[in-house]
Parts: structure tokens; C-alpha cells; sequence
């Protein structure tokens, strides 16, 4: 496929609906700061930090596999093993809903920072994360469904959405913390709402698959073998930021904390890009090894990583240039975040340089290979942060963050070397030099 047609493909429509998302959310974090200070700002990003992760284990990984098991059984239209597969994991999502309301409440003490926070906004925050837990699952079923739009839409576009219009209606509320209380009620509401629409159009869609005249008993153990990794894998990957803040909340103030969360969003903002380069070329990369085509495999992903180090520099020198202007509408206090979020943007070019590894390595039918490089780079961060935080505060909390995703991405690549036999990594594309093109 060429380039043009893959830059006008739905993958790229889609990154482009989840930055116009992220944008919004960019502009109501803002709001928040300039409005009702950045201490409320500290604690919305702790809230929301630990709603995304409590949202993800909350459907124990199923929503990780759940694109993958929805195609298949789509493809061969076996209904049945869909709706136990849909069962399973919304039965999940409402168990650990249930172990929330009833028992989280005294667990809270136990955290400190984040939970004096979530104390005071429990239920909202619970709701929050049903919503959201029920949307990831949700989205993607749907994308293997072959509904991309559907499955991505809610996400994207509503969720911020919802922050926006809460934010504008408890605006007028003359006290700050109950004008901010009140907006959490507004968005976990209505998040909830948009994701009880979104299961309908699951449902719906699920009624297509036509049910197999012979049933046959439900692949649970299969479902588990891929969930529980990779229910690991996507907590630190795709939220190694919001740990990062439930891990620093005990280091910095809730003012440093808004800065340093204001610098992650940002980071995630423009990642956004190089992570679309990879998405654009793996339909390819998955081509090229179900027909054995082990050289084309290898030239994709070299190519693949040369894109994603030029815009990685790109997006490197650009954040540097145009970030601190990006703070400052936040307000001023914002600005010490400049030189920690280009140091987070340096991140990029690492995960470019030593290419898409955990990605080879599950098309190598090896998901728990990861696993060992994904606590590596964890119990790097926790550590870096204990030595570096207290005496360098926000840059402290960068470099920590830059040298836990290096150790992570570097291990990450010698797994796959030895592991698959490949070197998943930038270097065998400069060795072949500029006259190589990609297919």
C-alpha cells in the first residue's frame, strides 16, 4: 500500500479523533488551573490517574484480547463463543464494580496522598471507572467487529466532551471545591451514560454473528492464557504515567504534581504521532509474517522505526520550542515544567531507536516474554524516583521517567533478540543505509 493511501486510511482518522480529544481534555486541564488553582488541578490527576488503572483491571484483561477473540469469532461465525466471551468479561467489569462500592472505602488509608483524595470523591470516581472499564471493553469488541469508528468514538471524542460541558456547567459554583466536586459528579454521570449507548451498539452488532449449529464449550482457559499478560503489559505501557503520579504523589506537593501531570498529558499528546506510524505499518508487518516473508519483515519494521526516530527528533525539538508557550496557559507557575517535559519528550526517540519489541514478540506467540522487561522498568522508576525526587523535584521525576522507559525498551529489545531472533531495533535500517526503501 502506498503512502498516501495509508495516510488517508482509518487508522490515521482515528489518531487524528483521539488528539482532537486529548486537545479538549488539554483545554479543560487548563481551565481547571486557571480557574480554581492547581492544587484542584493535583487532585483531578490523581483521581483520574487512578480511575484509568482501577478501569483496566477491572475487566481482568478481556478488554486487552478482546479485538483479537471478537475477529475470530466474527470471522467464523461462531456467536455463541462471542456472547460467553462477552459475558465473561462485562461479568468482570461488574464483580470488581461490586468489591469497589462495598470494600474500597477501607482500603483508602491505606495509600496516602491519592487516598485522602479519592476519600472525599469515592463514588463518582467509582462510577467514572465503570464507565470507563465498560468503554474499553466496548471499543474493542467493536474494532474487531470491524465498527473502528464506533469502537474508538466513545473514548475520543465523548469523554472529553463530557469534561468539557461539566466543567462549563459548575463553573458559576462560587466555592472551588464544590464546584469541582459537583464536576465529577456531572462527568462520571454522563460517562456512564455514553457507555451504557456504546453496549448498545455491541449488543447490536453482536446479533450479526450468526450462532454455530453445533455449540462447543467456551475457550476460557485460551481467553486467560492472553489476558493475563497482556492486562500487565497495557497498565504499564499505556498508563506508565499514571503510576508514575500515584508513585510521586508521596514525593511532591499537589501544586507539583499538576505541573508534572500537565507535562505527562502533553507528552501523551504528541506520542500520539509516533504511535500512528506504527499503527499505519502493522498491517503490513503482519502481512509480511504470515507469508514467512522474514526479509520484508524486517525491512517494514526498520522502516517503521526510522519514520517514528525522525518524527520522535521532530516532536523533541518542537515540545522544547513551543511547550513552554503550551504551559503558560496553564499559568505562569506552570513554566517549571519545560525542561522536565522536554526530557519526557527524549522518551520517544528511545522507544524509536529499539523498535516495537513486545509487538514481535506476541506475533511470535511469546506474550509472557515481556513481562520480565515490563518489572524492570517499573522498580527502575520506583527507584529512581526515591534517589532523584527529593533532590531535584520535577527534573528528578523526568530523568526517572526517561531512565526507566530506556531500561524497559533496551530489555524489551534483547528479550526479542534472543528470544524471536530479531533485532526489532533502528540499527539494521542505518546499516543498510539511505538507499533502502520500504515496499
Amino acid at each position: 500500500m502506498g503512502l498516501r493511501r495509508k495516510l488517508a486510511s482509518h487508522s490515521v482518522l482515528i489518531f487524528g479523533m483521539r488528539l482532537f480529544g486529548a486537545g479538549l481534555v488539554f483545554l479543560a486541564q487548563a481551565a481547571i488551573a486557571r480557574f480554581w488553582g492547581p492544587t484542584l488541578l493535583g487532585e483531578y490527576l490523581l483521581i483520574i490517574a487512578t480511575v484509568n488503572l482501577v478501569s483496566v483491571v477491572m475487566p481482568l484483561g478481556f478488554q486487552t484480547v478482546g479485538t483479537y477473540f471478537a475477529a475470530e469469532y466474527r470471522a467464523r461465525g461462531e456467536g455463541r463463543q462471542l456472547w460467553s466471551f462477552l459475558a465473561r468479561a462485562y461479568g468482570h467489569v461488574l464483580l470488581i464494580l461490586a468489591l469497589l462500592v462495598f470494600g474500597g472505602r477501607h482500603v483508602l488509608p491505606f495509600f496516602g496522598e491519592p487516598g485522602e483524595v479519592l476519600q472525599a470523591h469515592w463514588l463518582p470516581a467509582c462510577l467514572l471507572a465503570l464507565g470507563t472499564a465498560l468503554v474499553y471493553v466496548n471499543g474493542a469488541v467493536l474494532v474487531g467487529m470491524r465498527r473502528p469508528f464506533a469502537g474508538f468514538f466513545a473514548d475520543t471524542m465523548f469523554r472529553p466532551m463530557a469534561v468539557i460541558a461539566a466543567f462549563a456547567i459548575s463553573l458559576p459554583v462560587a466555592d472551588p471545591q464544590a464546584a469541582f466536586a459537583e464536576m465529577l459528579w456531572i462527568v462520571s454521570l454522563a460517562y456512564v451514560a455514553v457507555a451504557l449507548v456504546h453496549f448498545g451498539f455491541v449488543v447490536t452488532t453482536a446479533r450479526e454473528v450468526p450462532l454455530e449449529p453445533a455449540p462447543r464449550p467456551a475457550e476460557a482457559r485460551r481467553w486467560w492464557r492472553f489476558a493475563m499478560p497482556w492486562v500487565l503489559v497495557s497498565l504499564a505501557t499505556d498508563f506508565f504515567f499514571d503510576i508514575d503520579l500515584l508513585l510521586l504523589s508521596g514525593h511532591l506537593s499537589r501544586e507539583e504534581l499538576a505541573i508534572f501531570g500537565v507535562c505527562t498529558r502533553m507528552f501523551s499528546l504528541v506520542s500520539f504521532g509516533v504511535a500512528a506510524v506504527y499503527a499505519v505499518t502493522l498491517p503490513d508487518m503482519f502481512e509480511s509474517e504470515a507469508k514467512s516473508d522474514r526479509q520484508g519483515f524486517h525491512r517494514k519494521i526498520g522502516d517503521a522505526n526510522l519514520v517514528a526516530a525522525m518524527l520522535s527528533v521532530g516532536l523533541f525539538v518542537g515540545m522544547g520550542l513551543a511547550g513552554p508557550l503550551a504551559l503558560l496557559l496553564f499559568g505562569p507557575d506552570f513554566l517549571a515544567g519545560a525542561g522536565p517535559l522536554a526530557v519526557l519528550c527524549l522518551s520517544l526517540v528511545v522507544r524509536s531507536v529499539f523498535g516495537p519489541a513486545s509487538l514481535v514478540l506476541s506475533i511470535h506467540d511469546r506474550p509472557y516474554a515481556s513481562l520480565p522487561s515490563v518489572a524492570l522498568g517499573m522498580v527502575t522508576l520506583a527507584l529512581a524516583n526515591l534517589a532523584l525526587v527529593p533532590a531535584c523535584g520535577l527534573m528528578g521525576a523526568a530523568i526517572a521517567a526517561l531512565l526507566a522507559i530506556s531500561v524497559w525498551n533496551f530489555a524489551l529489545w534483547l528479550t526479542a533478540l534472543r528470544t524471536a531472533g530479531i533485532d526489532v531495533s533502528i540499527w539494521p535500517r542505518l546499516r543498510r543505509g539511505p538507499a533502502a526503501t520500504a515496499a
